[in-house]
């Protein structure tokens, strides 16, 4: 028989947990709860690591854990500290014991691993005076210095760069370790910062279970903050603020997630797979650890019976070093909905190739939909095996890039989203199809010879190859483009040159006598058509019906409005006269790599027949991702 247990401020570990007798922390619930139970919350501030015992037994006997309803439950991980001293002018102090910390103590761990940059050694702690997370320094004298140096990857000479915050610039600490104490200096512009609010990183995460295997569990309807998250690559253990630990069939939804050190929700791979040995041992490139990380995977039981299948919708995620959303391996199967991600990895006290807003490595038939990811550094980003994934109706505006798909083969599908940002996308991919979109900002093409990476059987775990990146194999339908008076490449045309059947480029494959040489130098098949090409955007030159207007400019623009969203644009008269077919399984060409076809996850026909609000589109319509788009202006809805 399933029990209800509670939880509120008033109530005591000691009593029975029930609504009149409730317990004092959700941890003791959680000890208490087993399959088909709920733990329910009351309202008030939880500064704990939730560590769930017991798992779930299928997705109808879940242990579900939720705020009571109209109660707002906030689970930090952080302290208060209310003893400061003042040293001078604005620098106050405050001295800890090392045992307040327990096993895990953020001002000595740092942020470290795979495939990161920093300009100087970072702690995985943080200082935040009613809210506002400071910058750290290395020294006391910085304490007193205006400007806050942080690090940014510059995508042209791909080189770390120095830049300087001005909005937070003189918040700032520092810290001194000894063995017995850990010292906790900050600056703090004339606060008195025992009578503000003043809180620090104390705890790794706030909901997290501490072994694997821990299945079916929902969280519902919680703020979580303030966690010392460590920095996640693909090849190291991935803990998130929240996040389910290699295990299978997690719902985590309605919950506002912000200022995690890294990342907010996880559902990534653990320890044993792998855990930062490039940075450790130094012997080998991640890529190959990577590889090995896959195979490590397989022999732990890496399959759709164990771990993802998770679901993530309808969060707030926002203020968080690293990632909203990561994953490797364990994000397979899952569906990510209807999230508000924002100021991701803005802060840049330190920086790597593993940020984003949701940065998945393989993204086995992962679908991520109807999400809103604005102003970060990087919106979305697929890495490696991104295989039966589809990413559609999602809004990316005021990002330093929209998207980027990596070293992946396909299939997968991009399909009527919005990217408004000056940098769409970067694609280092094949296999992809890309329909009904809006794509306005600066598009990369390039293939990649030096990392050959695997593929799968479709919908499994299983590795059926390897195969480079060769550029192509690629579909682009019922697009617009629009491009801009500093930017040369929004369009098509980088794939000029490439052949546009797999019949032509057989042929031209076995011209001459040669193997794996002759692939190598005959550009793959791409499938372009019926695409839109406003303001300088480039098409590709054998692209054989197409919109495309020079001179025109749609002057394209994003407004917030409150907490609404609007696009808008302009169209001309010539618009309403060229129409797209609905594309689908029967009409996509296979993969050529994976030999694979573009199919749901369930391995049924896939018919991107929806527009960007779940509207029914005629056998033919209109370019982009608006079913009923007419020429002239537009005032669009497209959130809230």
């Amino acid at each position: 028989m399933a029990i209800e247990y509670h939880v509120a401020k008033n109530g005591s570990d000691q009593g029975k947990g029930m609504k009149q007798d409730p317990f004092l922390t959700i941890n003791q619930a959680a000890s208490f709860a087993v399959a088909g139970d709920t733990v329910i919350v009351h309202e008030g501030e939880y500064r704990e690591w939730i560590k769930p015992k017991n798992p779930g037994r299928s997705d109808k006997r879940r242990i579900t854990y939720q705020a009571a309803d109209g109660e707002k439950v906030v689970i930090k991980g952080s302290e208060r500290i209310q003893d400061w001293q003042l040293v001078e002018g604005n620098v106050w102090k405050t001295i800890l014991p090392n045992t307040f910390f327990g096993e895990y103590n953020p001002y000595t761990e740092e942020v470290f691993g795979d495939w990161l940059y920093s300009l100087g050694t970072r702690h995985l702690g943080d200082v935040y005076l009613n809210g506002m997370s400071f910058y750290e320094v290395e020294s006391y004298d910085e304490l007193k210095d205006p400007g806050v140096k942080t690090s940014v990857l510059d995508h042209w000479t791909k080189k770390i760069v120095p830049v300087y915050n001005q909005e937070q610039t003189q918040y700032v600490w520092y810290t001194e370790v000894d063995d017995d104490t850990t010292a906790i200096f900050a600056n703090f512009q004339g606060a008195d910062p025992n009578q503000e609010l003043v809180e620090i990183n104390v705890r790794k995460a706030c909901f997290y279970p501490e072994v694997t295997g821990i299945d079916y569990i929902t969280v519902r309807g919680f703020e979580m903050s303030q966690a010392a998250t460590p920095w996640t690559p693909p090849t190291a253990d991935q803990p998130g603020l929240i996040g389910a630990h290699w295990s299978k069939g997690w719902i985590m939804e309605d919950n506002i997630i912000h200022d995690s050190k890294c990342s907010a929700i996880s559902i990534g791979k653990e320890v044993s797979t792998g855990n930062n040995y490039r940075s450790v041992r130094k012997d080998k490139p991640g890529y190959q650890y990577q590889i090995e990380s896959v195979f490590s995977a397989k022999r732990a039981g890496w399959s759709k019976e164990k771990t993802g299948s998770h679901i993530i919708r309808n969060n707030t995620i926002y203020n968080c070093g690293q990632n909203g959303i990561v994953g490797h391996l364990g994000c397979v199967f899952s569906e990510i909905y209807n999230n508000h991600i924002y100021n991701i990895a803005l802060k840049r006290e330190f920086f790597g190739h593993e940020i984003a807003g949701i940065k998945l490595h393989a993204a086995i038939d992962v679908q991520i939909h109807n999400n809103l990811i604005h102003n970060c550094s990087l919106g979305f980003w697929s890495d490696w095996q991104t295989q039966g994934t589809r990413v559609s109706k999602n809004l990316f505006y005021h990002n330093n890039r929209d998207m980027f798909l990596e070293v992946s083969h396909g299939p997968y599908i991009i399909d009527h989203n919005i990217l408004a940002s000056e940098y769409a996308f970067d694609n280092y991919a094949q296999g992809g199809a890309y329909i009904n979109n809006i794509i306005c900002g600066k598009m990369v093409h390039r293939k990649i010879l030096n990392r050959s990476t695997p593929y799968h059987l479709p919908h499994s775990t299983e590795v059926a190859g390897y195969a480079l990146v060769y550029g192509g194999d690629d579909r682009f339908y019922n697009n617009i483009f629009i491009g801009n008076d500093s930017l040369d490449e929004v369009g098509t045309a980088h794939y000029n040159g490439y052949t546009t059947s797999l019949e032509e480029y057989i042929e031209e494959v076995h011209q001459e006598s040669g193997d794996v040489e002759r692939f190598e130098r005959v550009e793959q098949p791409v499938y372009i058509n019926n695409n839109a090409y406003f303001n300088g955007a480039k098409a590709f030159d054998r692209e054989n019906d197409n919109l495309v207007a020079d001179s025109f400019n749609p002057e394209f623009s994003i407004a917030e409005e409150g907490s609404e969203v609007y696009l808008y644009f302009e169209l001309p008269e010539a618009f309403e006269k060229m129409f797209g077919k609905v594309q689908s399984t029967d009409t996509l060409n296979r993969v050529r790599i994976v030999d694979a076809e573009f199919e749901n996850p369930d391995g049924s026909k896939v018919h991107v027949d929806k527009d960007y609000f779940g509207e029914e589109r005629p056998d033919e319509s209109l370019f982009g991702p608006f079913v009923n788009a007419k020429r002239g202006k537009n005032r669009v809805k497209v959130w809230g």
